[in-house]
């Protein structure tokens, strides 16, 4: 049965406290698989100004930041960003933040927004203020990667009711450039029109 309201910051803290690498970010083969489509979908050689939500232990984090001039990676679990600043210490241009989104969502703009395993977490009013969060923050010509487990969840939405539901809200104010699936998980790259 899913969760009718967005995933209160506590369960990911009890999470990262728990287990540093609570899905293996680190070590498991889907993940690195996924890791390589992800930075291999992104549409720059390089972003002036990018925002990394839900960085967890900072695994994705460390490989992205070798594309971006600045980096602002954010997570709700304090646990979490202490192990992704220690996993980025040598990389100047990241700066970690403990944020709850959306409702604590930084100011932009920015020219690309990773959204990975994190919209499904946030009910409709949550997803409500995403979408205005991106649709001021992300400049024109901007993008919007999001990459979702398609399997089956007790979260607030599936992998497929995120995107699609975070996607009707923007409406007009995006371009799908990507959407694939693979064995488990979805890509979809949006550009802010």
């Amino acid at each position: 049965m899913r969760r009718e309201r967005s995933i209160d910051p506590s369960w990911f803290e009890d999470l990262f406290r728990e287990d540093a690498d609570p899905w293996n970010f680190e070590s498991s083969p889907y993940e690195r698989a996924k890791y390589r489509h992800t930075l291999d979908a992104l549409p720059c050689v390089r972003f002036s100004a990018a925002l990394e939500v839900g960085c967890a232990n900072g695994i994705l984090t460390q490989q992205l930041a070798a594309r971006c001039d600045r980096l602002l990676a954010v997570d709700v679990s304090g646990t979490a960003l202490a192990a992704a600043r220690r996993r980025c210490a040598d990389l100047p241009n990241v700066t970690f933040e403990e944020r709850k989104m959306p409702a604590e969502a930084p100011e932009g703009p920015f020219d690309f927004v990773l959204l990975s395993e994190v919209v499904y977490y946030w009910d409709d009013a949550d997803l409500t203020r995403l979408a205005q969060f991106l649709a001021f923050s992300v400049r024109a010509g901007g993008h919007v990667l999001l990459v979702h487990w398609t399997g089956e969840t007790d979260y607030p939405k599936s992998g497929d009711d995120a995107v699609r539901d975070l996607g009707r809200l923007l409406g007009g104010r995006i371009a799908v450039c990507i959407e694939e699936r693979r064995n488990r998980y979805r890509l979809d790259l949006w550009r802010r029109v």
